[in-house]
């Protein structure tokens, strides 16, 4: 997981874009997004967490800055763990 990957779909798609980018990985058809990533996988995980994080910002009127950061200390927290 890259936390820049993240940051750039966060930036770039919608909430609404990247739901349906997270939809097509489910069901094994082709982006039609560009998300880093070196295999499916880490795409998915790179769209999952702007999901979490547009999802923030918009139910919870967070800044996008302080929902990244929460994402990525939930993150370091559950590895920490």
């Amino acid at each position: 997981m890259k936390i820049a990957a993240i940051k750039k779909l966060v930036e770039t798609y919608n909430l609404e874009t990247l739901t349906e980018a997270e939809q097509a990985l489910e069901n094994e058809l082709p982006l039609t997004i560009e998300v880093e990533g070196e295999d499916d996988g880490e795409k998915f995980t790179h769209i999952l967490g702007a999901i979490d994080i547009l999802q923030r910002v918009r139910n919870e009127g967070k800044e996008t800055a302080v929902a990244l950061r929460e994402f990525t200390q939930r993150v370091r927290n559950s590895i920490g763990s």
